[in-house]
C-alpha cells in the first residue's frame, strides 16, 4: 500500500516495523510529532522524558536490556544529551539503538542554527540523511542493522523540511512485527568507562570507523547517478531533491550515509569532472570531508549560504553565477508593535507588570519568549533551556552597584523540570538572592501541549505522578514560595514588589493552565465604552492582539478574538472597559 505521509511519520513507521521495544525524547519542533506517532503503535513504549539526556540515557539501559530503542529531539537537544552520546560511542550498544534528529535550517522554531551533523563527527558514529519520506522510514531499518552489525549507536538527522513534507511510502498491510532481543551480558570492560577501558575502546572507535567507511561504500543508498550534462553534484537529504529539480539533466552522487563518507566511491564520481558542486544547507560538513581526502576541485561554499535553507531557484541562480558568494541569506522584519501571544494568554499579565515595574526579567525557552516581538517587551535575554536563572543570578551579584533596576528570571514549567532543578539547586547552594517567576501553564505549551512531569500526564495518555511544584521547591530549602493566579494582577504585583526588595530567594509560580491545552470556555467577554474612554492606550501596553486601533484612531475590541481574560479591564485607569 503506497500512502502520502511526513518524515516524521515515517521514522516512526519504520521505528514499528524496526522492532523497537521503548522510545523516549524531548517536545521539541520540528520533530515533536516523531515520538507522538509511535505511541500510536501497540507494542512500543514511548514517554517523554524530563530532557533529552535522560531520554538519552533510559534507551541506553533499554539496549542493554537486549531490546531495540530510539530517542527522538531536535538539534538543540543533542546539545542536552551530548554528555552521554559522547561516551556512548566508546561503549557501544547491546541491541540497536538510534537517535534521531531534526535540525532546523532557517530557524523557524529554534534559537539557533546549529548543523547536528557535526555531532556524528564528533562522536564518530555513521550518520544517515534521508532525502524523503520513504527513506526516512527505511533509514530507520537500515540504521538498526549498522548499530547491531558495527556495536555503535546510529545518528539519523532529518531537517524540518523533510520532518514536515509529505512524500510517497510503501507501507505493508501486515507487519509481522518481530520484537528484536539479545540477551544481556554483564561487561565491565566494555560499558564501565574509567580510563583504562576507555583507552581500549577509544581504539575500537577508530577500527569501526575504518569499516564504516566501506561499508558506506557498498550501501544503495550511497549511489552515482549519470546525466548528460558535465554538471555534476555531490548531495543528501532534501538538497539532493532542490539540485535533482534544478539540474535534472546533472550527474549526482548521491549520499544516504553522509559520515563517514565513501572516499572511493567519491574520487571514482568526481574524477569524471573538471569541477563538481557540493550542494548542503549550513556547514561544509560534506565539503570538509571531500578536501581532506585530497579532492580539491569541488565547490561548495563558495556558491551556497552558511545559513538558512537552500531551494531549487537558489541552486540554479547560484549555478549560473546570479548570487553574491558566501552570501548571508536576509530575514523579513517582524512586526513589532503586537504581541504574537495568544489573545488571553495567562503571560500577558505578568510581562505588563514586569515592564510597568521596571524589572529586567531574564527569559527562557518557551512561548513567553515570544514576548520580545512586541514593543512592550521586558525579557533582556533568551539563551538556552533553563540557562535564565544561571543568568539571572551572575547578573543581579555583579551588576548592582551599576543596575538601577531589579532582576528577575522567568522560566516556563516544562523547562524548569527539564534543566532549571539543577540551577536552583547551585543558587540555594552558594546562598543566591535570586527572585524566580515559574510560569506554570501546565504544558509544553509551545511544541504542542505535550505533559511533563508537572501535568502528571504521559505520553499514551496515562496518568503518572505529578511533581507539584511548591513542595518541591521547599525541599530544597527555599521557604519563600508563593502562587499565584495569573490572572490576578492586583495579587501578582503585590507579591512581586514585597517580594523583589525581599532578602534570600523568592519563588512565585504563576499559575493558569494554557488556554489551547485547557480550552477553557469563555464566560465573559469585554468591551470599550467609548464615553469614559481617555485613548490613553495603556491597555495596548498588555500586547493583547484582540485589542485593536479603529480608523478614528481609538481602541476596541475585537470580540471574536477576544477570550475573556479581563487583562485590559483590570488596567484601565478610566474603567472605560467593561463586560459586555
Amino acid at each position: 500500500m503506497k500512502k502520502l505521509i511526513t518524515g516524521n511519520e515515517a521514522v516512526a513507521r519504520g521505528a514499528y516495523e524496526s522492532g523497537v521495544t521503548f522510545a523516549s525524547g524531548y517536545p521539541g519542533t520540528p520533530s515533536t510529532e516523531i515520538l507522538e506517532e509511535i505511541a500510536k503503535y501497540k507494542g512500543v513504549q514511548a514517554e517523554w522524558s524530563a530532557n533529552e539526556k535522560v531520554a538519552l540515557d533510559k534507551i541506553i539501559g533499554v539496549s542493554l536490556s537486549g531490546r531495540r530503542s530510539m530517542a527522538v529531539m531536535k538539534h538543540v537537544g543533542v546539545n542536552v544529551a551530548s554528555d552521554t552520546l559522547m561516551t556512548l560511542s566508546y561503549t557501544g550498544v547491546n541491541a540497536g539503538l538510534v537517535l534521531v534528529v531534526v535540525d532546523d535550517p532557517g530557524m523557524y522554531s529554534s534559537q539557533n542554527e546549529q548543523d547536528s551533523r557535526i555531532y556524528a563527527k564528533f562522536a564518530k558514529i555513521p550518520l544517515l540523511e534521508p532525502s524523503d519520506s520513504q527513506e526516512a522510514k527505511d533509514f530507520v531499518l537500515l540504521a538498526f542493522k549498522i548499530s547491531e552489525r558495527y556495536d555503535t549507536p546510529v545518528m539519523i538527522r532529518l531537517t524540518a523540511r523533510i520532518a514536515h513534507t509529505e512524500s510517497v511510502v510503501e507501507i505493508k498491510d501486515n507487519v509481522n512485527r518481530r520484537s528484536y532481543y539479545k540477551k544481556f551480558k554483564h561487561d565491565p570492560c566494555k560499558y564501565v568507562m574509567v580510563p583504562a577501558n576507555a583507552r581500549k575502546r577509544r581504539i575500537f572507535v577508530e577500527e569501526r570507523l575504518t569499516k564504516l567507511e566501506e561499508f558506506s561504500r557498498h550501501i544503495l543508498y550511497n549511489r552515482i547517478e549519470w546525466g548528460s550534462s558535465n554538471i555534476a553534484f555531490v548531495a543528501s537529504g532534501i538538497v539532493y531533491q532542490y539540485a535533482k529539480e534544478a539540474f535534472p539533466e546533472a550527474s549526482f552522487l548521491k549520499l544516504g550515509m553522509t559520515f563517514p563518507i565513501p572516499v572511493s566511491l567519491v574520487k571514482s564520481f568526481t574524477k569524471k569532472f573538471k569541477v563538481f558542486y557540493i550542494a548542503e544547507e549550513l556547514d561544509p560538513f560534506l565539503e570538509e570531508q571531500i578536501k581532506s581526502a585530497q579532492i580539491t576541485h569541488g565547490i561548495g561554499k563558495k556558491l551556497f549560504p552558511y545559513t538558512g535553507e537552500l531551494n531549487q531557484d537558489y541552486i540554479s541562480r547560484a549555478l549560473k553565477r546570479q548570487v553574491k558568494k558566501n552570501s548571508v541569506k536576509k530575514y523579513t522584519k517582524i512586526d513589532n508593535s503586537r504581541s504574537l501571544l495568544c489573545c488571553g494568554c495567562p503571560y500577558l499579565g505578568v510581562f505588563y507588570l514586569l515592564k510597568k515595574m521596571k524589572i529586567i526579567a531574564i527569559g527562557d525557552i518557551g512561548c513567553y519568549a515570544l514576548n520580545v516581538f512586541s514593543s512592550y517587551n521586558s525579557l533582556a535575554t533568551c539563551i538556552s533551556m533553563g540557562s535564565s536563572l544561571g543568568i539571572a543570578s551572575g547578573l543581579g551579584r555583579f551588576a548592582q552597584k551599576g543596575l538601577k533596576r531589579k532582576v528577575v528570571s522567568v522560566i516556563g514549567d516544562s523547562t524548569f523540570f527539564h534543566s532549571g532543578l539543577s540551577a536552583l539547586a547551585d543558587i540555594v547552594y552558594n546562598k543566591g538572592a535570586q527572585k524566580i517567576l515559574i510560569l506554570d501553564n501546565k504544558a509544553a505549551a509551545m511544541t504542542g501541549g505535550q505533559g511533563h512531569p508537572g501535568t502528571g500526564q504521559r505520553l499514551k495518555g496515562e496518568k503518572g505522578r505529578k511533581i507539584e511544584f511548591e513542595p518541591l521547591i521547599k525541599a530544597m530549602g527555599i521557604n519563600r514560595v508563593f502562587t499565584v493566579n495569573s490572572y490576578n494582577l492586583k495579587a501578582i504585583k503585590e507579591v512581586l514588589g514585597r517580594e523583589i526588595v525581599n532578602e534570600g530567594i523568592s519563588v512565585v509560580i504563576i499559575d493558569s493552565p494554557c488556554l489551547l491545552v485547557s480550552k477553557a470556555r469563555v464566560v465573559t467577554k469585554y468591551r470599550v465604552l467609548s464615553n469614559f474612554c481617555r485613548n490613553c492606550k495603556e491597555c495596548l501596553k498588555l500586547g493583547c492582539s484582540a485589542l485593536l486601533i479603529d480608523n478614528d484612531q481609538r481602541v476596541t475590541i475585537d470580540n471574536n478574538a477576544c477570550t475573556g481574560c479581563s487583562f485590559c479591564y483590570q488596567i484601565c485607569p478610566a474603567k472605560a472597559i467593561r463586560p459586555i
